[in-house]
């Protein structure tokens, strides 16, 4: 009781805190040690504790100092009947549940990832340094006994005791990764060596979230695991492609020469709720610019295509891969093709109004087209999406519409976790 006193009730005075250690005693029934009491209240006076008039006799002032210990303990009993509710969690024995880390597990995809993970009973710990993550994205877990946040940037080596690594840290969409290149390269190139370094020294099985930007604007249609890619390695989009493509490359030559066991996810655009409202994607640039009767911008003529996966499914791929004894990359992507300009029109329609779509110059190094082949997937570990586009797109609308809609602080927009996937 005493250290919870301490530890919960630092915004009040100090003075009150220290009386309530001074003069716990008393609330319990030890009046009949006068020594003891008569030493506390000196050590308060003398100290400052609390202002009293001099002419205050001894009984008095032990009769306030009471009060104010009363005081606290009720709050302590309110604290203690505000317990925070957790969702419920599948019990593990100590051979099924895992130590797990998430990299970048504050943000998008890894927020949704945890929930998984926690859902399923695992302890999972996330590192994160919070450059696009978000801590309400994993607020619904802090404080459970499983659940650990650190605020970690993992170009520092991170030395933890894990069974498997999600590494999925990195800024992800063009306006993000392009802001800082040069840190942008060392969270793929460096980061990557500090997990596989602790993959290494703790023998645990990682999982490298790459994309499929390492195709870059391709030559092939649809894209293979096989193809090669087209990149530009000096382009505006290069410190990520080229970053994810050197993470790859180290992964497979710690596979070689230190025996890691690996997984590679090659990655394609994907959606849903807790997304950045600012993040410059596709998905999430129609959705905001339509709820708040904008026009919507579309780069180039619109002809360029993309394939969106809802986030549920890309966390199934994820964890379908990281359970598997499948070791090369696998494409995890919606194989449905839309052009841009289709999608806008779509995104307005389920939004309900008649926003103008206005053209604007293509970006640099845009892919004009951009298909999964899941092929792999569907072979090796048994893997495809399941959630229909339309309703994906609709339920991060309304997550979009409730952050729109927030004027306070108190006014929380939490995106509660599915039901635990099956393993």
């Amino acid at each position: 009781m005493l250290r919870f006193l301490w530890t919960s009730l630092s915004s009040l005075n100090i003075w009150t805190i220290t009386l309530s250690f001074s003069l716990f005693a008393f609330v319990h029934g030890n009046s009949d040690d006068e020594h003891g009491n008569t030493e506390s209240l000196k050590y308060s006076r003398k100290h400052g504790a609390l202002s009293h008039n001099v002419a205050t006799t001894d009984a008095e002032y032990t009769r306030k100092l009471k009060q104010e210990v009363q005081v606290l303990l009720q709050k302590v009993s309110e604290m203690e009947r505000q317990q925070k509710s957790y969702p419920e969690v599948k019990f593990l024995s100590y051979k099924d549940r895992k130590r797990i880390l998430v990299t970048g597990g504050a943000g998008f995809v890894g927020s949704h990832l945890v929930d998984q993970l926690m859902l399923q009973g695992h302890e999972v710990t996330v590192a994160d340094n919070f450059f696009t993550g978000r801590k309400r994205n994993i607020e619904h877990w802090i404080g459970h006994e499983n659940f650990e946040l650190l605020n970690h940037d993992i170009v520092n080596p991170l030395f933890i005791e894990v069974n498997e690594i999600y590494h999925l840290a990195s800024p992800a969409s063009p306006p993000h990764y392009m802001y800082n290149p040069i840190k942008t390269l060392k969270t793929n190139a460096v980061g990557t060596i500090n997990m596989l370094g602790l993959a290494k020294r703790v023998r645990a099985k990682i999982l490298l979230a790459s994309t499929s930007e390492v195709y870059g604007d391709p030559e092939i249609h649809p894209q293979t695991e096989e193809y090669w890619g087209h990149v530009n390695p000096i382009g505006p989009r290069a410190c990520y492609d080229e970053g994810k493509r050197v993470a790859e490359t180290m992964c497979y030559a710690y596979q070689q020469q230190e025996k890691v066991d690996i997984r590679v996810a090659r990655i394609f655009n994907t959606f849903g709720p807790r997304m950045h409202m600012n993040d410059g994607r596709v998905v999430s640039n129609f959705i905001l610019q339509a709820l708040q009767n904008q026009p919507l911008t579309v780069y180039g003529n619109g002809t360029q295509t993309r394939s969106f996966q809802y986030v549920s499914d890309l966390v199934d791929g994820l964890m379908d891969l990281m359970n598997s004894n499948y070791t090369r990359p696998v494409n995890l992507g919606n194989p449905e093709e839309h052009t841009i300009m289709k999608f806008a029109k779509i995104i307005r329609k389920l939004v309900g109004n008649n926003a103008e779509i206005v053209n604007k110059p293509a970006m640099q190094d845009d892919p004009r087209r951009r298909k999964p082949d899941i092929s792999r997937a569907r072979k090796f570990i048994g893997w495809q999406p399941k959630v229909p586009m339309m309703v994906g797109i609709n339920r991060t609308i309304s997550y979009f519409r409730n952050e729109l809609s927030r004027s306070h602080h108190s006014e929380r927009n939490i995106w509660t976790p599915d039901q635990p996937h099956e393993e």
